[in-house]
């Protein structure tokens, strides 16, 4: 079975076209960070995400309010955060506006890993949508963006059906 048998057998239904989308995020968002995990130097890509983030944040950014922009828990980003801190990208420090939760802050070699090392991450990302027109990637950015209300519209049925158990 290829990628061509799996279109075809999932593409008759809006049913199966749903289960056939969700497939294919969950595979290739595994099949992005193996391929980058082996191509950015020196950090895995959830590393690269978090750097990524704290550095375009005005704001000190909580292990909490990372966890949730990542989407991932606050202990997730708490081992993430530690193992950038061992390599000199980050300073973990409590936060200033909450003395129990502590606080991502980039150090001056995440600046100068974004200078120098990230051409080798701009160039894979180009390559990756050279296969897009500007329509394309226009209407995907805007499918994606839908995407996270779908999500947001998951999470609140799922809070609310565990405050009712």
């Amino acid at each position: 079975m290829d990628l061509n048998d799996l279109s075809a057998r999932f593409s008759k239904t809006t049913e199966d076209q749903q289960k056939a989308i969700f497939s294919t995020l969950f595979i290739a968002g595994n099949k992005l960070q193996t391929l980058f995990d082996s191509h950015i130097p020196e950090l895995s890509l959830k590393q690269f995400m978090l750097l990524s983030i704290v550095r375009q944040s005005e704001e000190r950014l909580t292990f909490t309010r990372l966890g949730s922009l990542l989407g991932c828990s606050r202990q997730n980003i708490k081992k993430l955060a530690d193992a950038l801190e061992k390599k000199g990208f980050i300073a973990i420090r409590q936060s200033p506006n909450d003395t129990r939760a502590m606080c991502i802050c980039p150090t001056e070699k995440v600046n100068d890993y974004f200078r120098k090392d990230f051409a080798v991450y701009q160039e894979e990302l180009k390559y990756l949508f050279e296969v897009y027109s500007d329509k394309e990637i226009e209407t995907l950015f805007l499918l994606l963006t839908r995407l996270y209300a779908g999500i947001e519209h998951l999470e609140k049925r799922t809070a609310s059906e565990e405050c009712s158990e």
